[in-house]
């Protein structure tokens, strides 16, 4: 086979390739770069080998495997070329076009493009059933996933025989339709976007975002994130899919993350984005909240999962009371009533609307823990509302902090943060299914392995349920007005059908 560019994707390529046991030869059109790679490749082999993570003997055959090579002219005879050159559609096009002149009509032509339409590249071939998408993720040794990215007129055929090689090289593959941002790029958008829309806003520092998010299981907050990748790649990449959705709103870039890249603050890399570095984010002070007053009655609302934990928190926060609360079950929302106050789990309405719809002024609303049962400490943003009186601005945060928690206060956003983003993630993905981009597995399997999500969006969804999760959009759809938030079909469907399934079961 034939990898072309000897940069980090292609030399990650080549060495997953050439482990794998194919004899791979390696070109860039830069004169000594592939000579360079394979030389890097090997000094990062030979350091594994110190470690004792690999042995000597099969570094020196990886390497013998691997021949760069200086003309695309040498590598005629090969059955598979896989191009991760200059995201640039004109470029691409071009070396697709000179390599029908060089290889066999049966090589497979596969690049490893992150963003630009496989139709495109295709257009002008004379074989365009043969090109398919290949696209790994950084860093290719460790990295799992690939998306196999179908063209309008990929050959199923070629397709498949990438897929089933994806599968050998010891990946985990998933089919892709060609359409922008493809899978992980696509699905992902959300993650970053709730975060900057809130701190439009200014509902919360970025460390206050950080801290909920990785609450809930993520690696890494957005903001630390988008510092690491650089704000320039990232705005690059949602501009690239606002732009090739025609300007979707839903894709819509941020002005903050635009200020940034406009002052050089890039990130890691320019030692100041969101955080400067080398210090980086830093941890959060510990908030001491003192004991709730003994109130003089407490109920546990809701169903689910969630009650059931607030339920058994409660139960313990009150214990050295000897008594606990009661359980209402059909009252339309999750959370505790204590006395006249009440302390609800956001479906999207911001606290000062629940006020109103619950009918007092002593209202907080609080995020949707991701991880039950939760962890002692977890972060949780809570808002209270406007008119709440002075008592239950500082019971809340203490009841929240009875129950386990470590509050954080944001601005009485709707959604939150957690709960606002999972339901955006899960929207994402929900169209990009009845869009036929990919499965409900594939998606899962691609946001866990391409960009370490703690569970997929299937998998959230179905710990929530369809029917709240349009509840929540439709409220943030309210709120704000636009497009950006209109449910996914994909979605209706399914709440339609859960309805359906419970009546009848």
């Amino acid at each position: 086979m034939l990898v072309i560019g000897a940069g980090i994707m292609g030399a990650g390529i080549a060495q997953v390739a050439a482990q794998s046991g194919h004899a791979v030869m390696l070109f860039d059109a830069r004169e000594g770069a592939a000579a360079e790679a394979k030389g890097k490749l090997a000094q990062t082999l030979e350091a594994l080998v110190a470690k004792g993570k690999l042995s000597a003997d099969s570094v020196a055959q990886t390497l013998d495997r691997i021949e760069p090579i200086a003309s695309l002219e040498a590598a005629a005879s090969v059955r598979l070329v896989v191009e991760a050159i200059v995201e640039r559609l004109d470029v691409k096009r071009a070396l697709f076009k000179q390599l029908e002149a060089i290889v066999a009509d049966d090589c497979v032509l596969a690049t490893n493009t992150s963003s630009i339409s496989v139709t495109a590249i295709a257009n002008g071939l004379q074989r365009p059933q043969r090109l398919v998408g290949m696209h790994f993720f950084n860093p290719v040794a460790l990295m799992k996933l690939v998306e196999v990215v179908s063209g309008l007129q990929t050959d199923a055929a070629v397709a498949e025989a990438i897929f089933e090689l994806s599968k050998a090289w010891g990946k985990t593959p998933v089919h892709a339709r060609s359409t922008p941002g493809f899978i992980v790029n696509r699905i992902a958008r959300p993650y970053y976007a709730e975060t900057l829309a809130l701190l439009l806003e200014q509902a919360a520092t970025p460390a206050v975002f950080d801290a909920c998010l990785r609450a809930a299981g993520f690696r890494m907050g957005p903001c630390e994130l988008m510092d690491l990748i650089g704000h320039d790649t990232n705005f690059s990449v949602t501009t690239s899919v606002y732009e090739a959705n025609f300007f979707d709103k839903r894709f819509v870039p941020s002005l903050v993350q635009r200020e940034l890249v406009d002052g050089g603050l890039l990130g890691r890399k320019s030692g100041r984005g969101f955080y400067r570095y080398p210090e980086g984010a830093g941890s959060l002070p510990v908030a001491v909240h003192e004991a709730p007053a003994t109130a003089r009655e407490i109920s546990v609302h809701g169903e689910g999962a969630i009650a059931d934990q607030l339920e058994q928190a409660a139960t313990t926060a009150l214990s050295a009371q000897g008594w606990g609360p009661a359980r209402v079950r059909g009252s339309g929302w999750t959370g505790l009533a204590i006395d006249g106050a009440r302390l609800v789990l956001t479906d999207g309405r911001c606290a000062d609307e629940l006020a109103d719809a619950l009918g007092t002024a002593d209202v907080a609303v609080f995020d949707r823990p991701l991880l039950l049962p939760s962890p002692p400490g977890t972060a949780l943003a809570f808002a209270v509302a406007g008119a709440a009186s002075h008592a239950w601005r500082k019971q809340a945060p203490a009841w929240l902090a009875a129950l386990g928690f470590a509050p954080m206060p944001v601005a009485d956003a709707p959604g939150l943060v957690v709960a606002r983003t999972i339901a955006m993630l899960i929207n994402e993905a929900a169209d990009a299914v009845q869009q036929g981009v990919c499965t409900p597995e594939g998606a899962d399997a691609a946001m866990k392995l391409g960009v370490n999500y703690p569970a997929g969006p299937f998998e959230w969804l179905a710990r929530w349920d369809a029917r709240g999760v349009i509840g929540l959009l439709d409220a943030l759809d309210a709120h704000y007005r636009g497009e950006r938030y209109r449910a996914s079909p994909w979605l209706g469907r399914r709440a339609a059908l859960d309805r359906a399934t419970s009546r009848h079961a």
